[in-house]
């Protein structure tokens, strides 16, 4: 019998936090967009219809929220952090991806934003 994988996504996470480079980013901030979507078997919450059986969104936006918290230069390494939690944390989840972007980057251009994304796999 085939496993499902069913996806979960949680999008749009708008935060304002101290990442980059530059002195001034550290001191002034900028405003941040976080996309994160998993993929785990859902066939039990299916069936039991509770939470504790599912990978809770609400779980997935405070790791994000807490990681996006603490500073980092570069978004490589808030990627990393978020990812990490969310595959530590919940063994459901079989495959991850996470997508960060700052938005109206410092940079000497008309650019909406940057955006990395990391995607993992057990």
């Amino acid at each position: 019998m085939m496993a499902m994988l069913h996806q979960i996504d949680v999008h749009g996470i708008r935060l304002y936090s101290n990442h980059g480079c530059m002195q001034e980013e550290a001191i002034i901030g900028s405003h941040y967009e976080v996309n994160i979507s998993v993929w785990a078997n859902l066939s039990v919450s299916v069936q039991t219809d509770e939470l504790i059986d599912t990978v809770d969104y609400v779980a997935l936006y405070e790791i994000t929220k807490s990681e996006m918290g603490k500073r980092a230069k570069l978004l490589e390494v808030v990627c990393q952090r978020i990812m990490d939690r969310i595959m530590d944390e919940h063994p459901a989840v079989q495959k991850a991806s996470v997508n960060v972007a700052k938005l109206s980057p410092p940079i000497n251009g008309d650019v909406e934003r940057v955006a990395l994304t990391f995607t993992a796999e057990r």
